[in-house]
């Protein structure tokens, strides 16, 4: 199968018109636009207008992840909402999905988490959550982006109506009580040895205590934040640390979260990581066995691999790709009945427990699968043999627009040249990241030789093309 991703052709999207909404919110290098305290505010009081609706007391539940900029980015978010009449609720730092468990928790009118994911610490964002927890759709981001883009002093409310801040003290307790919920009743972790990352982010306080509290024995990395060291040298993105410390810890299972600990991957007891399509396929097997899967399958994005379709096919199920980003998971998950959804990068949604990606729910579900085997992590957790995959990232100067690049008539006869290759025997994505300035190349096939070739000959063009 070939698949050609070009941005100017997204379903459901229409980011030639989004100028500060990506596929995650809105996000940037901080104390720059559109990262800045000035937009910030002007982002609650756009959102604050949009979700004040009747007569009560409206409220916003901001939480943030560890970086330095938070500090710039948490007081400007407050006076925008505090300015339009919302009441804040500050939690501090708190896993994203915490954030998403607290807006419906709270009966919140809106949710906001201050982090930039994965990436370094000199970038943060700012991602938003509806009522019911899920994040917004790019109908309402691009109405709150209309309101940024207006007169905001319209939007200002009387003296004797502004908001109000407050902090609530046990926002982790209840967030940690909330994940423990969800583990198998019966099961505990007792006799497992873990080693638990945690990115020197959000969770570095929630996680290990989660898994301690429910038996296991947890090695801790990434729990010493200090504003600058988020996702550096550890974490999702940089496991090494963690592989090394599993072996010569002789730990059952390895477990890396990012900075906003939505996204989780693993390492077994050997050393060697697990991603995001290997869980939800482990998932989908344990929760078709028990009668827990809803929908006939599992939602992932165009980067899950051939060979988790493949798997999925022999158990009786079937892959509902969607666009790379967790909320067009989540989208078609809640379109077509699914409970089970994620993608390869970590971000694993468990729709009977969570609304949006949540790495220490999903770390659970799969120590559940580990327990319940009674066999070693090497053998429960690499359910199929995934088809020879590449990712490759070119990174554009200040200035170059992504889609003027994969127009170029020699960038596309290139595309050309290599879907002819790949012709039923492989798959080759191409796509502008939403979040980052990158053109992302990606191919698959089973032969790995070509793989190589393909994802060389494409690097080669596009970044002569982008210089």
């Amino acid at each position: 199968m070939i698949m050609v991703h070009d941005p100017q052709s997204k379903p459901r999207q229409t980011m030639s018109t989004r100028r500060l909404f990506g596929t995650d919110g809105v996000r940037g290098l901080a104390n720059t636009d559109p990262m800045t305290a000035e937009i910030a505010m002007r982002i609650g009081m756009a959102a604050g207008s949009r979700f004040i609706r009747g007569d009560h007391r409206h409220t916003v539940v901001i939480g943030k992840d560890t970086r330095l900029s938070g500090y710039l980015i948490e007081p400007a978010l407050t006076a925008g909402f505090v300015s339009v009449g919302m009441d804040v609720v500050l939690v501090g730092p708190i896993p994203t999905p915490g954030i998403a468990m607290l807006t419906r928790s709270l009966r919140a009118d809106l949710g906001v988490m201050i982090s930039a994911s994965h990436n370094p610490y000199q970038d943060n964002g700012i991602k938003l959550f509806g009522p019911d927890g899920y994040k917004l759709s790019d109908a309402i981001e691009m109405e709150i982006e209309s309101l940024i883009d207006g007169d905001t002093t319209t939007l200002r409310v009387s003296a004797d109506r502004l908001g109000r801040a407050k902090r609530l003290d046990d926002a982790a307790g209840r967030y940690i009580e909330s994940t423990k919920s969800t583990f198998p009743r019966g099961l505990r972790l007792d006799g497992l040895k873990i080693v638990v990352d945690c990115a020197n982010g959000a969770a570095y306080k929630i996680a290990p205590a989660v898994f301690w509290e429910l038996g296991a024995q947890v090695v801790k990395v990434g729990v010493d934040p200090d504003g600058i060291n988020i996702n550096l040298g550890c974490g999702s993105t940089d496991p090494e640390r963690l592989r090394e410390l599993v072996v010569s810890h002789h730990a059952h299972l390895g477990l890396a979260l990012d900075g906003d600990a939505d996204r989780v991957l693993f390492c077994d007891e050997r050393g060697e990581m697990i991603d995001g399509d290997q869980v939800l396929g482990v998932i989908a097997r344990q929760w078709q066995a028990d009668k827990q899967l809803q929908g006939g399958g599992v939602v992932a994005t165009v980067m899950s691999n051939l060979g988790l379709e493949r798997y999925l096919d022999r158990l009786g199920l079937h892959l509902k790709r969607t666009n790379v980003g967790d909320r067009y998971v989540v989208e078609e998950m809640k379109t077509g009945g699914y409970n089970l959804g994620g993608e390869q990068s970590g971000h694993i949604i468990l729709g009977d427990h969570a609304t949006t990606g949540d790495g220490i729910i999903a770390a659970l579900q799969i120590l559940a699968a580990l327990i319940q085997s009674g066999k070693a992590a090497s053998e429960t957790l690499r359910v199929f043999g995934a088809v020879p995959q590449k990712l490759k990232n070119v990174r554009l100067n200040d200035g170059v627009d992504a889609k003027a690049v994969l127009r170029m008539t020699g960038v596309k006869a290139a595309i050309a040249d290599v879907e002819k290759r790949l012709l039923g025997k492989g798959r080759l994505l191409i796509r502008k990241s939403g979040t980052e300035p990158l053109i992302r190349i990606m191919a698959e096939s089973d032969d790995s030789k070509e793989v190589d070739a393909v994802i060389a000959s494409l690097t080669e063009v596009i970044s002569k093309a982008a210089s």
